[in-house]
């Protein structure tokens, strides 16, 4: 591993190979989402060859399913930019996230750009390259990323990290902003912490892609969280953590990688009071039938189990499971955003 320093940047640079599956990790993942949902959207409500309801776009657009990847996605056909058309209302401490799937053959050249901007919700491209009062600008290429900071019409800063994308791979990006910093993880790699780039005294509340050439990605389960989770606090002093971070494919009760961080963090926090026992609970949306959700919500409650004693070595005796399903929503199940609130696992001290 090779460390990249500037006066604005510190950058974690390798070169990394990603495929659908990764394979170990080059630099710690201690990635934890926001615990309050603010945006979610992956294309569920939206009927196949439609642009999404809930995103703006200056170019053009259509929502797919794939034949390699399940659910369904946005499929970017035209050079502009895409949104979701609501002011995002960020606070200084957020993550964004969304899955990716590069379309591209083998040595072809694209570019994606991905904006955490700060500006007129109603003129979101504002400025062309540099919009907004100020922000950030992820460039994303077959070969690196590339973040660029401006302000008051200006780029104040610019690094990247290396990488090697693999044509039709499905890649998972996860940005933490925590103030000033920002750091950018690709599936369960963190390739860039930059503790100082984000322009001071603003409010960031667009966040957009940008399509360049004829590059026509996708992109799906884009989720928007603020809130840094005190898990040690929830869980010992409050009693119960709802916790965002452990992640499950549709209709899946296998963990996925992404939850690793997560997991870490509670059997830290176990491990450090080994008198405490727990109940881990799953929820679901309401999607599906009341008998099936509450059999999946049992199960992933079950995995999770599994991997605090077998991965992070917390006594089985220590852990209950039980699942709910749909029967206790925090808030109506009445957009995507609210189901993703629901879906959720509990941690309930006994």
């Amino acid at each position: 591993m090779k460390y990249i320093l500037s006066t604005t940047f510190l950058v974690l640079a390798a070169s990394l190979c990603f495929a659908q599956e990764a394979n170990g990790s080059t630099s710690k993942f201690d990635f934890v989402p926001g615990e309050q949902v603010i945006f979610y959207d992956d294309f569920s409500q939206d009927a196949v060859g439609d642009f999404p309801a809930l995103w703006f776009s200056n170019g053009s657009g259509e929502v797919v399913t794939l034949s390699n990847f399940p659910g369904k996605w946005l499929n970017l056909t035209a050079t502009g930019c895409y949104y979701p058309e609501r002011n995002l209302l960020t606070t200084e401490n957020f993550t964004v996230e969304f899955d990716l799937v590069f379309p591209f053959e083998e040595n072809s050249s694209f570019n994606l750009g991905f904006y955490v901007v700060a500006g007129n919700i109603k003129l979101p491209d504002e400025g062309g390259a540099i919009p907004g009062i100020g922000g950030v600008k992820t460039t994303i290429t077959a070969w690196n990323i590339t973040l660029s900071a401006y302000a008051d019409g200006q780029y104040t800063g610019e690094s990247r990290a290396e990488m090697t994308l693999q044509p039709g791979a499905k890649i998972h990006l996860s940005y933490w902003i925590q103030k000033q910093r920002m750091r950018i993880y690709v599936d369960e790699k963190k390739i860039i912490d930059a503790p100082r780039i984000m322009p001071t005294g603003l409010k960031f509340n667009i966040l957009r892609f940008e399509n360049g050439d004829e590059f026509k990605p996708y992109i799906s389960n884009f989720r928007v969280a603020a809130g840094l989770p005190d898990m040690r606090n929830k869980l010992i002093t409050e009693g119960k953590l709802i916790s965002y971070g452990i992640y499950f494919d549709v209709n899946s009760d296998q963990l996925k990688m992404e939850s690793g961080a997560t997991l870490k963090e509670i059997a830290q926090v176990l491990k450090d009071n080994p008198a405490v026992k727990i109940s881990i609970v799953g929820h679901t949306d309401s999607d599906g039938d009341d008998a099936s959700n509450l059999d999946l919500s049992k199960r992933r409650a079950a995995n999770v189990k599994i991997a605090l004693v077998e991965t992070y070595g917390i006594e089985a005796s220590r852990i209950q499971t039980n699942g709910k399903g749909e029967s206790q929503p925090l808030v109506p199940n009445e957009n995507l955003s609210n189901k993703a609130k629901n879906r959720r696992v509990e941690f309930i001290r006994q």
